[in-house]
């Protein structure tokens, strides 16, 4: 047996992550889907397979030559798509005189390939489909003799049309799937045309007609997805890997269903989920197929979390990954975060308690988080400098807050002088460490009164004094200036200690880094509020222009004065 597979598409429906990697590349749990079926062809006797390209075709032949088979793997490069009976045609010096198998590289199946094969030897007919029951695409009549009777059009049935069951039931349903899996006798190339357009549905269609039989392989025990959108690459991807990730996390656990609960969501486009299986639960976070090759959130929520972890530093332990697809699997530190904690603690002094406990945290992970730290893994910028000052937070708190959300016509133009010397007060006397950027007590999860730190991807190089005034001055939470007073001034105490520098130094750095990430908070709201229209946010706004007019009046009475009197208009 020889085989093609048919990898030339654009994968149209997997856009735009298709735009950068082709169908056939896709992983699956870490393996390629080519690689997939190219594995299962020879492991059910194939002899040679070869591969039509078209979309992305370079990266496909790159691929393969950092493969090793056991069978020969070619390609074949069409200029012009020619479909599945002109890939077929545009192949036939591959072809000898043996019945020959093609496959589509978009779909994932366990399904037993030799079987097929030897069915089609056995019946003496010219094709073979391999059917699957899948309600969402079950359009091809197959009568009771198992030959195929015409062919409809394919387009998937909407969803709230489809049964949940996927279970072959011949007794209820005579319509199946075509797989994308068939056998055909070499004869059947002498009905397509040469060097055009041609799909190999027109020529069963043909064959039907002269009254000659199209068998059905109907695979009724296997497992079968096309993985053509993104919806169904994803489902794919995790169930493979869901079942996994619990085995890595329980060495006790067995194999058992496992339910996906939405948690609710945060400031990004990630989705985040609840996973229980029995009494285990895991938590999976999704941050959509990758796009590009550039590194992504995901990239560094990964490297990032991995690090902290092994530098004991209180993060959730992430058990499995697919930095392709986009999942995440790691430990279920619960439902209480720090917000929830302190919201409900009514004394002052328990509420610092907390806190001291968490700043102890934050020096650690400065400190400890630094050591080995590698920039590469960062997805936005490696440090934290006056280039992301200027841009991510001063430019972002004119454009989406005063402009765009407020209606003030002010530029960054008219602040930019004022906005400079901010960040280079800012990186003054600033010690690099690890700096989390978005440490506030939604980002701190509390669990067997131990607290962990979460949503650390946009990590990167930084003063720790950023994180210590994103956590005094969280909007979130409110805390009374006494409180906030207090907590200043332990971590001023405690801390500069930990960073070998002066504490005056420390407590300066302090102050311009409570305005810069007030900015940046007071962006980031109104972005969220207005254009992702997560408007719970805006609830939150009024206290962080609150504490940014405090925060500025604290300083000299010619410092940023333009920016005060912009402030104050608010």
């Amino acid at each position: 047996m020889k085989a093609l597979i048919l990898a030339a598409g654009f994968g149209t429906r997997l856009l735009p992550f298709t735009k950068n990697t082709p169908k056939a590349l896709f992983p699956v749990a870490g393996r390629p889907l080519l690689h997939i079926i190219i594995s299962s062809l020879q492991n059910a006797g194939c002899k040679a397979v070869i591969i039509n390209t078209h979309h992305l075709y370079k990266k496909i032949d790159s691929y393969l030559l950092q493969q090793k088979y056991a069978i020969p793997v070619i390609t074949r490069y069409e200029p012009k798509i020619l479909g599945t009976g002109g890939a077929m045609k545009n192949v036939a010096d591959f072809w000898d005189d043996h019945p020959f198998m093609v496959i589509n590289s978009d779909i994932f199946t366990d399904i037993d390939l030799k079987k097929v094969y030897v069915f089609h030897l056995n019946h003496g007919h010219p094709v073979t489909l391999v059917l699957h029951d899948d309600p969402q695409f079950n359009t091809v009549p197959v009568n009771k003799n198992g030959f195929i009777k015409e062919f409809h059009d394919s387009t998937p049935l909407p969803s709230h049309l489809v049964s949940v069951s996927n279970i072959y039931r011949p007794e209820k349903t005579e319509k199946l799937t075509f797989t994308g899996i068939q056998v055909l006798d070499p004869q059947v190339l002498e009905l397509i045309p040469d060097n055009i357009f041609s799909s190999s549905i027109d020529i069963y269609r043909q064959l039907i007609s002269e009254n000659k039989k199209v068998c059905a392989f109907i695979a009724k025990e296997y497992q079968w997805k096309d993985i053509g959108s993104p919806e169904r690459y994803n489902q794919v991807v995790f169930e493979q890997m869901a079942p996994e990730a619990f085995k890595q996390a329980f060495s006790s656990w067995a194999d058992k269903k496992i339910f996906r609960a939405k948690l609710k969501g945060d400031g990004s486009d990630r989705n985040w989920y609840r996973l229980i299986s029995g009494n285990r639960s895991l938590v999976m976070a999704d941050h959509n197929i990758r796009k590009d090759p550039s590194t992504s959130e995901v990239d560094s929520f990964v490297a990032i979390g991995r690090h902290l972890h092994d530098k004991d530093v209180p993060v959730p332990k992430i058990y499995l990954h697919d930095t392709f697809s986009g999942l995440v699997f790691m430990e279920d530190l619960g439902d209480v975060n720090f917000q929830t904690l302190v919201l409900n603690t009514q004394k002052p002094e328990e509420i610092i308690s907390y806190y001291k406990s968490v700043i102890g945290l934050l020096g650690k992970l400065s400190v400890t988080g630094a050591k080995g730290f590698d920039p590469v893994w960062t997805y936005q910028t490696s440090h934290y400098n006056q280039d992301l000052i200027l841009e991510k937070e001063c430019r972002y708190f004119v454009d989406a807050f005063l402009r765009e959300y407020i209606g003030m016509n002010i530029s960054f133009k008219d602040l930019e002088d004022e906005f400079k010397t901010l960040a280079d007060k800012a990186l003054e006397f600033s010690v690099n460490g690890f700096m989390h950027r978005d440490m506030q007590s939604r980002n701190i999860m509390v669990k067997n009164n131990r607290f962990y730190f979460i949503d650390f991807q946009g990590g990167r190089l930084g003063p720790v004094q950023y994180d210590l005034a994103s956590l005094l001055m969280d909007p979130y939470v409110e805390l009374s200036p006494w409180v906030r007073d207090q907590l200043l001034e332990f971590s001023g105490k405690t801390l500069p200690s930990l960073l070998n520098m002066d504490p005056d130094n420390f407590l300066t750095c302090y102050k311009y880094c409570s305005i810069t990430r007030n900015l940046q908070i007071l962006g980031a709201f109104a972005y969220l509020s207005r254009i992702k229209g997560k408007r719970y946010f805006e609830k939150y706004i009024p206290n962080a222009i609150k504490t940014l007019k405090y925060n500025l009046s604290v300083l000299e009475n010619t410092e940023f004065a333009d920016l005060k009197s912009v402030v104050e208009k608010i």
